[in-house]
């Protein structure tokens, strides 16, 4: 298959830079994946398309402040890191800016309670960095370090909640799980109102997720790793909705990648607690064992993402519901509408 089926033409205009300032108040479009039947709503109508015995699946990962500015220490250059995965102790992979500049051995200075050294050099401005500090790192990292913002994304955040869900919790994303950003405290309450199971998941998102693919042919790409947990609770949720016959809707990519990958992993046709890291690539041609809707936003294009949402609704159907979305105006990627696909 080829990465330019999934290419369409997006005006820059329509790319989101701020968060609306009230989240229920995005655009949703909904496409429905048998017919390819496509409405226009507000997300705060997402209530009447879900139904008693439905679970939602939210990702609850909350996105660390990963972005530090420093110098380095023998020239006082500016230098930039960009945490993507904690390794042992103290040890992170990043990216640094300028990688030319930024070699093995090099020592990066943020202020007077943070240093780093690279201890190894990987591809594309990719290092191994060794922190030393006194006192708490992520107290720290939460005076110094800034919010990772998509590369789209031009204008500064004023309120750094707004990149975060209202349910997110354990740390260690570098990016948000954006299709949760819509909801909020009381919509959730009104979704469990009419009988809808809420239930949670983690994946930590990588930065990865913005690359873009770097082969013409799809089955040619690589997946980049991301840390995910399904807890024994909510393989339990899960196995209950299937047996009773409701439907299991991700929030979001990332909670879909999880609870598929989960799903591969069936003992005896029931799903088990499971962490572990996923490099799962999920396209058209796929079938989907635990996933039956999606909410979701609107993806780059050629990206990863659109492909896999083109698993779930086909091909056709997304790229004719992103033309209409474009028609309409919709604003797209991470501060942009939703799309709620069933």
């Amino acid at each position: 298959m080829n990465v330019n089926d999934y290419d369409f033409e997006l005006p820059e205009t329509l790319i989101a830079q701020t968060p609306l300032l009230e989240r229920t108040a995005s655009r949703l479009l909904t496409l429905n994946k048998n017919n390819g039947e496509v409405g226009h709503h507000t997300f705060s109508d997402i209530v009447q398309y879900l139904q008693p015995g439905d679970t939602l699946v939210l990702n609850d990962t909350r996105v660390i402040p990963a972005r530090l500015f420093g110098i380095k220490q023998d020239t006082g250059a500016k230098a930039e890191v960009l945490l993507l995965k904690q390794l042992e102790g103290d040890r992170w992979e990043a990216l640094v800016k300028p990688g030319k500049k930024l070699k093995k051995g090099a020592v990066i200075v943020f202020g007077d309670e943070l240093k780093a050294v690279i201890e190894e050099e990987g591809d594309m401005g990719g290092r191994v960095l060794s922190f030393s500090y006194d006192g708490i790192f992520q107290e720290i990292l939460d005076r110094l370090g800034q919010m990772p913002l998509p590369p789209y994304i031009k204008e500064q955040l004023d309120d750094r909640e707004r990149y975060q869900t209202v349910y997110a919790r354990h740390e260690g994303s570098a990016a948000a799980p954006t299709a949760g950003l819509h909801f909020t405290e009381e919509l959730l309450d009104r979704i469990k109102e009419k009988g809808v199971t809420v239930a949670f998941i983690t994946l930590h998102v990588g930065l990865g997720t913005f690359r873009p693919m770097s082969v013409d042919t799809i089955e040619e790409h690589v997946m980049h790793e991301e840390y995910y947990s399904l807890s024994q609770e909510t393989a339990d949720v899960l196995n209950a909705t299937k047996a009773r016959g409701g439907r299991v809707v991700a929030v979001g990519t990332t909670s879909c990648r999880t609870l598929e990958t989960v799903g591969n992993n069936f003992v005896d046709g029931v799903l088990q607690a499971s962490s572990g890291w996923t490099q799962i690539f999920i396209y058209p041609g796929y079938k989907f064992r635990v996933v039956d809707a999606m909410i979701t936003n609107f993806h780059l294009p050629k990206s990863t993402l659109v492909m896999l949402v083109s698993a779930l609704a086909g091909r056709k159907n997304i790229m004719h519901a992103y033309q209409e979305a474009i028609d309409q105006k919709y604003r797209f990627f991470s501060f942009g509408d939703a799309m709620f696909i069933y």
